[in-house]
């Protein structure tokens, strides 16, 4: 009960930030058409690229519109409040807690991303489907597992957020690896193009990162690419890099905490 609290406390922390959640949805419906506009005109020269046809391949890029801020592609999120912490100091506090840090900030990323999906995630993809032919899931099930792979992406992302925060215990700013994990996160997640127009063995090696979780597996999931059995082995493959990305955080959170100083106080 104590992670849904910090979960719920936190959803209502996010949603305070109304004018923001506003000009974020602007901004993500400007960049949606703009990409749909991109798109069609590379679908017209190839209609089957990377075996999407161009209704999914619009469907694609509101799809990425929604899971930017919600998957944290670039950055952000509870893992930025743990860096700060982490050069402030204010770390000390959070590791003398009677509770988990990693289940604790979790949680709390866990309840932004249920804000951003509910907004930033919802509203540009109706503004989408206003405006162009897009492709829904085909029923209820699908609903479900693409639920269940933005979920997963959600964890998988904090993992890779959370690694970096923590490289602050011993670089005491974490700005150079998070903006090298940006850059990775931004192409390796299929967000400047689908992973399924990378040529030969870069395909399969994108796919098999990852990143690959953030877009590319719900995306697939969505457009029905991957359904039934398939789509069981895509939330496998999610939940197998949030387990090893997890534990990789409580490993590094238990070494940093023999280099933790404490002073004064």
């Amino acid at each position: 009960m104590l992670y849904v609290a910090v979960a719920t406390r936190s959803f209502r922390r996010y949603s305070t930030y109304v004018a923001a959640t506003l000009a974020g949805i602007f901004t993500n419906s400007v960049f949606g058409v703009i990409i749909c506009f991109v798109y069609t005109a590379v679908w017209q020269q190839n209609p089957d690229a990377g075996g999407y046809d161009v209704t999914d391949a619009l469907t694609y890029a509101w799809i990425g519109q929604a899971l930017i801020v919600t998957v944290a592609i670039w950055g952000g999120g509870a893992t930025d409040e743990v860096a700060a912490r982490i050069r402030t100091g204010d770390v000390a506090i959070d590791l003398y807690r009677p509770v988990s840090l990693l289940g604790w900030y979790l949680s709390a990323d866990l309840g932004r991303a249920a804000y951003h999906l509910l907004t930033r995630g919802v509203a540009p993809t109706i503004v989408g489907a206003l405006l162009f032919d897009l492709r829904a899931p085909a029923g209820p099930v699908a609903w479900l597992l693409f639920l269940v792979a933005v979920t997963l992406a959600v964890v998988v992302s904090f993992g890779l957020r959370m690694l970096v925060a923590c490289s602050t215990f011993w670089l005491m700013d974490d700005t150079g690896v998070k903006n090298l994990a940006a850059v990775l996160a931004m192409f390796l997640s299929g967000l400047v193009v689908p992973l399924v127009l990378f040529p030969g063995w870069s395909r399969d090696l994108a796919m098999a990162l990852p990143w690959s979780s953030f877009l590319q597996v719900p995306a697939d999931i969505w457009l029905g690419r991957r359904a039934g059995t398939d789509a069981l082995a895509a939330l496998a493959f999610q939940a197998g890099w949030a387990l090893v990305l997890l534990g990789a955080c409580a490993a590094v959170i238990a070494r940093a905490r023999h280099k933790v100083v404490v002073q004064g106080g």
